[in-house]
């Protein structure tokens, strides 16, 4: 299967909609890394490296926006918590129309360790007003997902890895913000994932399809706006709700689920993600598998729930 990492979609989305004169995009001194290079490269003029001053990333994206342009901010996720202030009052509270991409989220950032894995990312970006906050789970979804946020009017954030991952979809794939799709049809128990946690959920599927347990896995790409029926749907047409993201279980996936489960529904519901620790340095794959975000942990979990 082939694989690519979902920031190399990102900067394939910024090279579609780059022709669009009110596209600006601006880097915080990691455009090779972010891959916001591609489109300096192509449209320098319209392009800002602001240094290593994410708070000032934010407030210049910010004015550009109230001009009638269509800012794209990129950085590290880690780093653009920094600018946290700026997101939540200039940006998120004014309602500006800024795309703000944070490259390098969750422990599947690998080597570079506990100070470069954002894991609360998610969490803190869900949290402002006016937000919509997406997860790509593959490089294709990641460039559909950026020419989706150019076309939305209003802030958005958008969460890209490091790593490369197994290419889930085809070119063709139709991407909509708020609507989560079933990649894997079952009626057991339904694995609600995000991002590169996607495939993981997957290859879960597969071991316990083995066992005799039909696996339904959701691809919850929209964190927020969530898709509410298709969580209540699989609460109805399943016995058990597993969800699974690489990013801290406070505030992500996992309680914007259990949020609409305890309103709306009853089911057996639990939750594979980081669970209140900081990461360290290592491979991906030797971090999933400490961490318990591999598909091995995700099979045996979804086991316990349906026992």
């Amino acid at each position: 299967m082939a694989t690519e990492a979902s920031r190399d979609g990102y900067g394939k989305g910024l090279l579609e909609i780059g022709a669009d004169e009110r596209v600006i995009v601006l880097d915080a001194d990691l455009s090779c890394s972010t891959r916001s290079a591609k489109f300096a490269k192509e449209w320098p003029e319209r392009f800002i490296n602001v240094g290593i001053a994410e708070q000032n990333l934010m407030g210049v994206s910010a004015g550009l926006a109230t001009t009638g342009k269509i800012p794209f901010a990129s950085t590290f996720a880690i780093f653009i918590l920094r600018g946290f202030e700026q997101i939540r009052n200039s940006i998120g509270y004014s309602n500006l129309n800024v795309k703000i991409c944070g490259s390098h989220g969750g422990l599947a950032t690998g080597e570079d360790g506990a100070t470069h894995q954002a894991i609360e990312d998610i969490s803190v970006m869900r949290s402002i007003p006016n937000m919509t906050v997406i997860c790509p789970a593959d490089a294709t979804e990641a460039r559909l997902a950026t020419v989706a946020a150019y076309r939305h009017k209003g802030p958005v954030y958008i969460r890209t890895t490091r790593a490369k991952t197994p290419l889930i979809f085809h070119e063709d794939h139709v991407f909509v913000i708020g609507k989560a799709e079933i990649v894997v049809e079952g009626t057991d128990i339904s694995l609600l994932a995000t991002g590169c946690m996607v495939h993981e959920a997957m290859e879960a599927a597969k071991i316990l399809k083995e066992g005799g347990i039909s696996c339904r896995v959701v691809n919850m790409s929209t964190i927020k706006p969530l898709d509410e029926k298709m969580v209540l749907r699989c609460a109805k047409e399943t016995r058990a709700l597993l969800t699974c993201e690489d990013h801290s279980i406070i505030g992500g996936l996992g309680s914007a689920v259990a949020e609409v489960l305890a309103e709306k529904a009853h089911v057996p519901f639990s939750r594979i993600g980081v669970r209140d620790v900081f990461g360290e340095s290592g491979s991906p794959k030797e971090l999933k598998a400490k961490y318990g975000l591999s598909h091995e942990h995700i099979a045996a979990e979804a086991k316990r729930l349906l026992r």
